[in-house]
């Protein structure tokens, strides 16, 4: 069973079990805390989620059938990729659940929070939440700006093609994604020669995590380093915009001041 929003609106649930970090996000920004029963373990991880201080002392999952069941939840949320063996056996023990869709723009996010607010009976608190997020969208001054030209690379030379959220953010903060402009779509490979003639102005990069890893390489190579030294470059933390949330304001707010920083 897959809730539409407002299904049980009338019912609102007091036992809500989050299985993915993005749905985590959007749960502890929508439900009072004590309705919730358990958020993602990746909830506290602060390499991919932007409320680790507020998940913490929350109980957490694994997304695992066995530990969900004994929570007893009357409302789990699971992203539409998340864990669907786990999802299917919840479903037919009769649990309900709302499966909620990856977020691959501004309006996604919206869309979601909707979705959200509606089936744990808190609309007006998800109207408010919109409202919040569009006035920090409009208050940042992005939008599109003089397109100066953009890429954002991550280990193993990947990037943000169109149709994705670090695209539609990008264009959000003035910025023309070349990548998008380069025919790639979703997360892609971009070969280093396709980066380096592209020319963007302001190269956007990924974090680098602890350890020796073969995938962060490319961003050492000599060509990218000696290219990347007379421009402009800004790191965005996956957290900051990995999940569709209104965290995503604080991506936006950084792509802007380094849009304003690079202009001539």
């Amino acid at each position: 069973m897959c809730l539409a929003s407002g299904a049980y609106a009338s019912e609102a649930p007091q036992r809500i079990v989050s299985m993915n970090v993005c749905t985590d996000q959007l749960v502890m920004l929508l439900a009072d805390r004590d309705r919730i029963a358990s958020v993602s373990y990746l909830a506290t991880d602060p390499s991919v989620s932007s409320m680790v201080r507020e998940a913490a002392g929350l109980p957490q999952n694994h997304g695992l059938a066995e530990e969900i069941f004994l929570l007893d939840p009357d409302l789990v949320i699971a992203g539409t990729f998340t864990t669907r063996p786990t999802v299917a056996l919840l479903q037919r023990l009769g649990h309900r659940v709302l499966d909620v869709p990856p977020a691959s723009s501004v309006e996604d996010i919206i869309a979601n929070i909707r979705l959200i607010a509606g089936a744990i009976g808190a609309d007006e608190r998800g109207e408010a939440l919109i409202a919040e997020f569009e006035a920090g969208l409009a208050a940042l001054g992005g939008g599109p700006g003089d397109g100066m030209p953009a890429v954002a690379y991550w280990s193993n030379g990947f990037t943000s093609g169109g149709g994705t959220l670090a695209a539609d953010i990008m264009t959000r903060a003035g910025l023309t994604n070349l990548a998008a402009e380069r025919g790639l779509t979703g997360t892609a490979q971009m070969p280093l020669e396709a980066l380096v003639s592209s020319d963007p102005q302001l190269l956007v990069l990924g974090p680098r995590y602890r350890g020796n890893a073969l995938a962060h390489q490319i961003l050492d190579h000599p060509a990218l380093q000696a290219w990347a030294d007379s421009r402009h470059v800004v790191t965005i933390e996956d957290a900051a915009w990995v999940c569709g949330t209104p965290l995503v304001l604080k991506a936006v707010a950084r792509l802007v001041a380094a849009r304003r920083a690079t202009a001539p």
